[in-house]
């Protein structure tokens, strides 16, 4: 492995891509149970085949912001060294990974919704945390002038690991103790997570968006902080869409969503005030980080604007629990965070195309990736749609004719994933593969 290419960050980034494609496999498995229920079902079966996709895509996200966080501050502050603690934080991962993909797999459960695991396997989690917001302290004390990414990554790794702490409230009695209390923290708990992995990988992208353009002006710029204001705001108080079905304030949901689009809508403006600031040969030189980036700003769009139909309560009632909430959360997952982290392992891992028949092969393996995507996302939500309108209707038909009404979307659904699982597993066998060799960055042209 080039020397060069071998820190820390670039190991928690390779990690992480481990965890996509497991996560992928894993989803189109789970997927194949809608079309054939007896499918695995004496093995594993949808019970345990979906924490093992959930977890892997949710680790996928996490160690993917953590490499990019550690790659981040190693350029800001020109310092390659491997610190002891560091290695120790990745190891602690792995050992929480193997515990929770083996508990899965012997289904020990015992945890709550999206951290279905054993308990006990939160404590290295926790640990490793704790040393990397040991380790940032260390690497940002070394900084003046802080731009508006390194606020974002302080306050995204602060408070991943006090609302990481929060949702385990409920192993004391008096939480679990009183549903209403126990399910309102536990859905805050969800909103609020995505809200600190989200200030990393904005931040990354901010980061991202003035080392391609070699300045400093996204970073800095008013319009900028004061999305991180909004961002940080929309941490601590989008949670409160989440908890429509529960005897809450409703000014505490129209809060959130009103944030949450605000905050969207302030990161598209971003994006598209240095998309054109951008010249054409930066463009070409960063072909992959830039496409990404602007994949990521088409995918805000759309998820923008299914979100702000979801926050309108005669429309929640019919969406909610339903697969329409499923493709709001994978456009996010795939459609922004992992667009984001693909553009940050293409800068980081300095990989380029080098040559047309090479770059040809990954401009069509990106374009396939959009179209399984939006295919995948169009068919969750159709099949949502359809299953609201039935469970509301005053004329029900059985759940099984039903469910059989909806099986061409499913199938439309499990092809997008094998195409997802296609292109995103090339594109991380392809990153990783990278890491072991010696190809150069040099300019790729691009038509």
């Amino acid at each position: 492995m080039k020397e060069s290419k071998f820190n820390i960050g670039n190991l928690f980034l390779a990690t992480a891509l481990f965890m996509l494609v497991s996560g992928l496999c894993f989803g189109v498995l789970a997927a194949l149970i809608y079309l054939f229920p007896d499918f695995l079902k004496q093995e594993m079966g949808f019970v345990s085949l979906r924490p093992l996709h959930v977890s892997s895509a949710m680790f996928w996200i996490i160690l993917g912001a953590t490499g990019c966080v550690y790659n981040g501050m190693k350029i800001l502050i020109n310092d390659s060294k491997i610190k002891v603690i560091a290695i120790i934080q990745w190891g602690l991962w792995i050992v929480a990974i193997i515990g929770i993909m083996g508990s899965y797999f012997i289904k020990d459960f015992g945890g709550r919704e999206y951290w279905e695991f054993n308990p006990v396997w939160a404590l290295p989690i926790a640990l490793a945390w704790l040393l990397f917001l040991a380790n940032f302290y260390q690497l940002v004390k070394k900084t003046k002038n802080w731009p508006v990414y390194i606020w974002m990554w302080m306050t995204g790794i602060l408070f991943f690991l006090f609302t990481f702490s929060e949702n385990y409230l409920w192993m004391f009695p008096y939480f679990r103790e009183h549903f209403i209390t126990d399910m309102t923290i536990q859905w805050k708990v969800n909103g609020s997570l995505v809200g600190s992995w989200n200030q990393i990988l904005y931040g990354t992208a901010f980061f991202l968006m003035d080392k391609i353009s070699n300045s400093k002006s996204t970073g800095t710029s008013k319009l900028a902080f004061f999305m991180y204001f909004l961002g940080l705001f929309n941490l601590m108080f989008n949670w409160g869409h989440h908890i429509y079905t529960l005897p809450t304030e409703k000014y505490i949901r129209y809060i959130g969503y009103i944030v949450s689009m605000t905050e969207w809508a302030f990161f598209i403006k971003i994006i598209y005030d240095w998309r054109a600031s951008v010249n054409t040969i930066q463009k070409h030189y960063h072909y992959f980080p830039y496409r990404f980036l602007m994949a990521a700003d088409i995918w805000v769009v759309l998820n923008m604007g299914q979100a702000i139909l979801m926050s309108i309560p005669a429309i929640n009632i019919y969406t909610h629990g339903t697969h329409v909430t499923v493709a709001h959360a994978m456009g996010t997952t795939i459609g922004i965070n992992s667009m984001i982290l693909f553009a940050a392992c293409f800068e980081f891992f300095n990989f380029n195309t080098t040559n047309n028949k090479r770059l040809k092969y990954y401009k069509i393996l990106f374009w396939a990736l959009q179209l399984s995507l939006l295919i995948f996302w169009l068919s969750l939500n159709i099949a949502g749609i359809k299953k609201g309108i039935w469970q509301l209707s005053s004329n029900q038909s059985s759940y099984s004719k039903m469910m059989e009404s909806l099986r061409p979307y499913f199938i439309a659904f499990v092809f997008a994933g094998v195409g997802l699982l296609l292109t995103l597993g090339s594109f991380a066998f392809g990153l990783i593969k990278s890491l072991f060799t010696n190809n150069h960055p040099e300019e790729i042209k691009t038509h």
